[in-house]
């Protein structure tokens, strides 16, 4: 069974593409986790596409590494996505960060790839409750 949080993460990066949301139920998912770096890693892709829809390619440029530095690490849970593939795209969208330009490469999105028919069901009738001011640490 995956969480709600985790859910809504996938929902939040893959369909909505609002990747401020999405580092939101992510980042609380992350702290309720005993704040794993890969867990982490993935928080950071949202992150670093949100910095870099918003031109801030520097930013960017420090969270996809980050994330990249984590890809290797584990985590107990289940998760049932391509993580090979998305820290290789992670990685393809790293090296044109690297000598952006701005006539040449404009934002993208990524997409995560889901394995498990069960979360891609779930992804997909995904009605978000998002995370209260209250939950927030």
């Amino acid at each position: 069974m995956y969480h709600r949080l985790y859910i809504e993460y996938l929902y939040y990066f893959n369909i909505e593409q609002d990747y401020y949301e999405c580092h939101e139920v992510m980042e609380e998912y992350w702290l309720n986790e005993g704040r794993n770096r890969l867990l982490q890693a993935l928080l950071q892709v949202a992150v670093g596409l949100y910095h870099f829809r918003n031109k801030n390619v520097e930013g960017a440029i420090k969270l996809f590494g980050s994330a990249l530095n984590k890809a290797g690490d584990t985590w107990e849970g289940e998760l049932g996505i391509d993580l090979a593939k998305l820290f290789s795209e992670v990685k393809e969208y790293l090296a044109k960060l690297y000598s952006y330009n701005e006539k040449a490469f404009s934002f993208y999105p990524l997409y995560i790839d889901i394995h498990d028919p069960v979360l891609a069901n779930a992804v997909a009738k995904c009605v978000p409750q998002g995370v209260a001011e209250e939950d927030k640490f």
